[in-house]
């Protein structure tokens, strides 16, 4: 097992809104300083779907750019993970992104999925969607990424997806190691289950690595699980609004606080930005 467990922080994404918790990021000075915060608390990286100033999520090259720079600009050493995924953008735009602001890594979805909104306690759903993710997409965006030095983190909702990348991974242009995240608590996808935990685990092929988040309340047990068997943790505001004790988060490092604890009990050490990209295979 890795001794050093890899820590990211999930800042803001695209369902998630100052009204589900004030600390949420909107400019890039907002997204650096916390990205800075998580990184003192114990991240090694940050995961970032880019707002603009009133919240809006964005496909605006621009303003991803000055967000990924004023992240970089404040903390060099962090790793910027970005995300391919952007609600009404077309395939076209959420790889040309990737492709023109060329991050350290960048989210690699799987497979068409629903991806919603439900009231947990009533069942009622508040957002409804499709997750449009086809096997031409996973083709050329992982290719794209590959040749422009972008690492694909390999979103994996389900076994099907996992299944999905296996197929296109036969082509030969995935670099090694393959970095897969295992997505838990989604209404569309899979809710955590610790012997499904282990399915995933035992089906990886070799070289490889794997991080681990789950929505609401999901989160910790799955990232406590992920740690315990080997794995890395997600933890942030885009995935969970809240901390264990059911308090708002004050923002996503008090969550990297609390994954730190969770390693230390593990006997893991938080990894630096720099072990990180050992870890991954990530070249910037």
């Amino acid at each position: 097992m890795a001794r050093s467990v890899i820590i990211t922080a999930a800042l803001s994404g695209a369902g998630t809104f100052r009204d589900n918790n004030p600390a949420i990021p909107h400019t890039p000075k907002e997204f650096a300083d916390e990205a800075h915060r998580c990184f003192k608390a114990g991240a090694a990286m940050v995961h970032v779907h880019a707002r603009m100033d009133d919240g809006t999520p964005t496909h605006d090259i621009d303003r991803i750019r000055a967000t990924y720079e004023a992240i970089k600009d404040k903390t060099p050493e962090l790793i910027v993970n970005l995300s391919s995924s952007v609600p009404l953008a077309t395939p076209e735009q959420r790889i040309a992104q990737i492709v023109a602001v060329k991050p350290g890594m960048a989210s690699l979805n799987t497979n068409t999925m629903n991806f919603s909104t439900l009231n947990r306690k009533t069942g009622r759903i508040v957002f409804d969607g499709i997750f449009e993710n086809t096997f031409i997409m996973l083709q050329d965006f992982g290719r794209a990424m590959e040749e422009n030095n972008v690492k694909p983190e390999v979103e994996i909702y389900d076994i099907g997806g996992f299944d999905n990348f296996d197929l296109i991974s036969k082509q030969g242009f995935f670099s090694r190691p393959v970095n897969f995240n295992f997505v838990w608590g989604v209404a569309g996808g899979m809710k955590f289950r610790p012997d499904a935990f282990m399915t995933l685990v035992n089906s990886l092929p070799p070289d490889s690595n794997f991080t681990t988040c789950g929505v609401g309340t999901e989160q910790f047990p799955a990232v406590m699980q992920s740690c315990l068997v080997g794995g890395h943790m997600r933890v942030g505001l885009e995935d969970n609004v809240r901390v264990p004790n059911g308090d708002l988060a004050k923002g996503s490092y008090e969550q990297v606080e609390w994954a730190v604890r969770i390693a230390e009990i593990l006997n893991r050490a938080p990894a630096t930005p720099e072990e990180a990209r050992k870890i991954m295979g990530i070249k910037c």
